[in-house]
């Protein structure tokens, strides 16, 4: 059957306990990134209580997507209102700082494209209800094909690469993850391994409660908001809302093995610490915070990700992500697996012809190639 013979509807959430069964449902039919599993969007329906609209496709009495969208408006430049639809965030910008990764309808394994295309041709038909439908972050090849689809204009807001480690490739070669790194890289870890030794033993250690790991995160905060600041868009934890949402998130999820904090020790220092997000045997590097050194050939970062990574193949997963970004570690430290946007799909509305001219002239005149987004 093809996309054009799926039904489509628009519902509001009945109840949390009906929406989580037929995700959870769905979810064991497909395949899903952490972020479009109920493990991460169920939570963030608790936590944020958005107003959500649920779009489910069905084939039959066969439901086959689904899709969470909100409404918001978007005020620009103190004078443009744009309304907009957004796919699994809230239009509000302290709530969406969590910053959803590998967006996307959440379809039937197999599925996913005809699911893609029915909720966007749905929503394409309520062409007076919304200026703008905005996806993030989302893989660029899947938002060229929701440009195509609904024929409008592809306003890139933000993008980056995705870079990771393939574990179970790395198991077949019987290689040390170290060995397939750059002569330079290998050698900066390895000193620095060296060097920390002589402080103490090197170890990972990870919490024994939920209390602990909670602990763990909290302390993750100071050097976060250090090394990347504490206002708009910088650092997250600089936001209660942030930190709401993921102690919350900890709190649900750690003993359950959704979540893993994991530190790097050296003798009684701890020089690292990682949060990271477990789904169906693979890693999300999420976020970390690493000691300051005054020496620079110690490389708390990368010696802890290297010490990670190995871990995680011990223990057999299937892949470390580092996720969204285009620091130099993550492309020193994986290969590059895809490409990430966000995104806003415009309608022809003169109000947003006019700012897309501006904002050309704009980037034309400073030699800027495009807008980003901070995360």
């Amino acid at each position: 059957m093809t996309a054009d013979k799926l039904e489509v509807s628009q519902e509001p959430v009945v109840t949390p306990e009906q929406l989580r069964e037929e995700w959870e449902d769905l979810e064991s039919r497909s395949a899903p990134t952490v972020f479009l599993s109920w493990q991460w969007l169920g939570h963030w329906l608790e936590v944020y209580q958005p107003n959500v609209r649920v779009l489910r496709v069905r084939e039959g009495d066969r439901l086959i997507g689904l899709g969470m969208v909100v409404a918001s408006d978007e005020r620009r430049h103190g004078l443009l209102r744009s309304r907009c639809l957004r796919l699994h965030q809230t239009g509000h910008r302290v709530l969406d700082q969590i910053w959803i990764e590998y967006n996307g309808f959440l379809a039937e394994h197999g599925r996913d494209r005809d699911v893609s295309a029915a909720c966007l041709a749905f929503l394409e038909s309520q062409r007076d209800a919304w200026d703008e439908f905005v996806v993030g972050a989302i893989d660029a090849d899947e938002a060229d094909f929701y440009a195509r689809t609904m024929g409008l204009h592809k306003h890139i807001r933000w993008e980056a690469p995705c870079y990771g480690v393939n574990l179970n490739a790395l198991r077949r070669s019987g290689q040390h993850y170290l060995d397939t790194l750059s002569r330079n890289t290998r050698y900066q870890i390895n000193r620095a391994h060296r060097l920390y030794e002589q402080r103490g033993d090197v170890e990972l250690v990870r919490p024994d409660s939920v209390e602990e790991a909670l602990a763990v995160f909290d302390s993750i905060g100071p050097r976060h908001l250090e090394r990347w600041g504490n206002g708009p868009d910088q650092s997250g934890f600089a936001n209660p809302d942030f930190v709401r949402f993921h102690r919350s998130l900890i709190r649900s999820q750690w003993a359950e093995g959704g979540v893993d904090l994991v530190s790097v020790r050296v003798g009684d220092d701890v020089v690292a610490s990682f949060y990271n997000l477990l789904h169906n045997q693979v890693v999300y590097f999420y976020l970390g915070g690493m000691m300051t050194e005054t020496d620079n050939k110690l490389k708390p970062g990368l010696l802890g990700h290297s010490l990670c990574i190995e871990d995680y193949r011990h223990h057999g997963f299937h892949y470390y992500d580092f996720m969204g970004g285009d620091e130099r570690y993550k492309s020193n430290l994986g290969q590059c697996h895809r490409q990430l946007v966000q995104i806003a799909l415009q309608r022809p509305r003169f109000k947003l012809k006019l700012e897309s001219a501006l904002r050309e002239a704009r980037n034309h005149w400073l030699g800027e190639p495009g807008a980003g987004y901070g995360r």
